[in-house]
C-alpha cells in the first residue's frame, strides 16, 4: 500500500513553465524559515508580482520548484505551480531573459 496517490506525482508530467518564461504570482508567499536573511512570517512575493523563471528542479522526487527572479524585489524564490501563472510562453533562445541566463549576463 503506497503513502501517495497517484495524481500526487507531478513530476510524472513534464513541467508546467521553463526557464526564460514570465510568470506572476497568483498568491502571497512568506518566509516559513527557509529564506535566509529573512524573518520568519516576513512577505517574500506578493499576489501579482511578476518575474522570471530560473530554473527547474524538484522536491522529494514528486513536486515541481520553479526558482522564480522577482526582478522589483530582487529576490529569487522557489515556487510551486499553483502559485505562479504565465504570462507569456518563451521559446528557447528568444526572450530577453533566456539570452541573459544563457550567457550569465546580469542586468
Amino acid at each position: 500500500m503506497g503513502l501517495l496517490r497517484e495524481q500526487e506525482v507531478e513530476i510524472r508530467e513534464r513541467p508546467r513553465f521553463r526557464p526564460g518564461e514570465r510568470v506572476r504570482a497568483t498568491r502571497q508567499v512568506r518566509n516559513d524559515g527557509t529564506y535566509p536573511g529573512k524573518d520568519i512570517g516576513e512577505n517574500l512575493v506578493r499576489k501579482g508580482d511578476e518575474g522570471f523563471v530560473r530554473d527547474v528542479g524538484t522536491f522529494l522526487q514528486q513536486f515541481y520548484i520553479y526558482a522564480v527572479e522577482w526582478v522589483d524585489r530582487g529576490t529569487i524564490v522557489g515556487m510551486r505551480a499553483y502559485e505562479i501563472t504565465s504570462l507569456e510562453v518563451a521559446t528557447p533562445g528568444t526572450s530577453e531573459i533566456a539570452t541573459c541566463l544563457k550567457e550569465g549576463i546580469a542586468r
